[in-house]
């Protein structure tokens, strides 16, 4: 570990963050660990559940004053949080390569692009609108008002650790909501870094809390079943969003639910094919591969397929894998040593099954959880690899002929977050657009997310919105009101 990082990790709280104190866990303590080396980078505290309704208490205190705070003022917090992003965007980046392992470049990229929620939310805090009209039948007038939610519970995942913190945290706030974020145990650094910004940009106490844990289940359990908490976010899992779903149904919470993927990647035979490879690397190995909007399942026209194929692995086999903080780095770590055994079953089940590794195809060894960027040929639909989230540099390729089969493969899958296709038909991609299954498409493009974009699935990759317009909606109720006319 250099100097520098050592600087930085010496200057990272490490407490639960409550009623605007930094205070230590009920529970102890737990290891956050490099994933490059396996080195502990720092103990951080862990919230027991006694620490969760504390958090859950401040948080309710503070919703009536928050609620009432004008919403420039909400705004101008936002923006003094986003000016201080940009400030020490160094430490942010170096930090979440330390702990998630994405190459420094990439992390640096996660500043500007976790930042702008904090930027657009500002802007979006003083546009919340209502409306005003007669009744047809003139007997009335109709008054439309949004209102705050109430406490809201965020549960971000360790991929992305500033802009799934930040993706939800600034919307609550505009809205004039108060939240309990609960960050992943494997990457709660970062988080911590922007609560210390958030209290720099004069955050009330109570309004923001937050409570890291190594044990999810019994810390946010009793919060989803209080009565208090009116809203529910969370990035993860399909399978662990159903069981929170089921938790919160009990109290009819609002939620949000950004889960799984199992994006299409399609070419057509009309496809320009240098544009193709670029997007599928994108779409593809971003993030380690680690992102629920990776390009998981390449479907390319039989007539291109080879060639497509060559060129991508001529990419593939170039890119140097290597702890993120290295210069020339393109892929860092697998988050943990679990994810390269998930991310090798699922490529041993494909080559048993027929599936040709074009490069790469095994973990590395030594220290660290590294797996080396793959491409797959030949890979028939019963592999496994075309059925489950891969989060892994690891790109399947199989073949088609025919849009109507592109278009069924595509949907062939429970998950609809995004897809992403690439025709020079501007009459194709319209039909795409219509018939793919998905709540995002990247066409002719091979990275969709942006702040002022809604994000989000259809069928079992979620509920709800996050960014754009649609993302402060999700922390507002709507409240009809009717009153006598003015002639009345």
């Amino acid at each position: 570990m250099t100097t520098t990082e050592r600087d930085l990790l010496g200057r990272i709280p490490d407490g639960l963050f409550v009623a605007g104190e930094w205070i230590p866990g009920g529970g102890g303590t737990f290891p956050v660990h490099d994933p490059a080396t396996g080195a502990v980078l720092a103990e951080v505290a862990d919230a027991a559940p006694a620490d969760g309704a504390a958090a859950l208490d401040a948080a309710a205190s503070a919703g009536r004053d928050w609620a009432r705070t004008p919403a420039r003022h909400r705004a101008e917090l936002l923006r003094r949080t986003f000016d201080l992003v940009q400030e020490h965007a160094d430490d942010l980046a170096l930090l979440m390569t330390l702990e998630m392992g994405k190459p420094l470049r990439e992390a640096r990229g996660e500043v500007g692009y976790g930042g702008e929620f904090l930027r657009w939310f500002g802007e979006e805090a003083v546009r919340i609108d209502g409306r005003y009209r007669s009744s047809p039948e003139g007997n009335g007038q109709m008054v439309v008002t949004h209102r705050p939610v109430g406490p809201s519970l965020l549960i971000t995942p360790w991929n992305f650790p500033l802009a799934m913190a930040t993706r939800k945290i600034a919307p609550a706030l505009a809205a004039g909501c108060t939240v309990v974020l609960k960050p992943p145990a494997l990457t709660p650094l970062t988080t911590l870094l922007l609560t210390r910004l958030l209290q720099r940009a004069g955050v009330p106490e109570g309004v923001v809390n937050v409570v890291p844990t190594s044990r999810s289940g019994p810390l946010c359990g009793p919060l989803i079943s209080d009565p208090r908490l009116r809203k529910l976010s969370f990035t993860g899992s399909t399978e662990v969003g159903v069981r929170l779903l089921e938790q919160a149904a009990g109290g009819v919470l609002r939620t949000s639910m950004e889960l799984g993927g199992n994006a299409p990647f399609l070419v057509f035979d009309d496809a320009d094919l240098d544009a193709a490879v670029d997007g599928a690397l994108a779409a593809k190995f971003r993030n380690i591969g680690q992102a629920c909007t990776a390009a998981n399942r390449c479907y390319v026209h039989e007539s291109v397929a080879e060639e497509f194929s060559r060129r991508v692995t001529e990419h593939v086999a170039g890119m140097r894998t290597g702890r993120g903080t290295e210069d020339g780095v393109d892929i860092g770590p697998l988050i943990d040593r679990k994810a390269v055994d998930d991310v090798a079953a699922l490529v041993d089940d494909a080559v048993d099954r027929g599936a040709v590794v074009r490069t790469g195809g095994s973990g590395i060894d030594g220290p660290g959880s590294f797996y080396r960027p793959t491409v797959l040929t030949d890979v028939p639909p019963d592999a496994k690899v075309m059925r489950q989230e891969i989060f892994g540099p690891v790109l399947p390729i199989a073949t088609f002929t025919s849009e109507e089969e592109a278009i069924e493969l595509a949907n062939s899958t429970s998950y609809g977050l995004v897809g992403y296709a690439y025709t020079r038909d501007t009459r194709r991609g319209q039909r795409l657009i219509e018939e793919v299954e998905t709540g995002m498409m990247g066409l002719n493009v091979g990275v969709v997310s942006n702040a002022a974009a809604p994000f989000g699935g259809v069928k079992q990759s979620g509920l709800g919105r996050e960014g754009s317009r649609e993302g402060i909606q999700e922390y507002l109720e709507t409240k009809y009101t009717l009153m006598p006319g003015p002639y009345a």
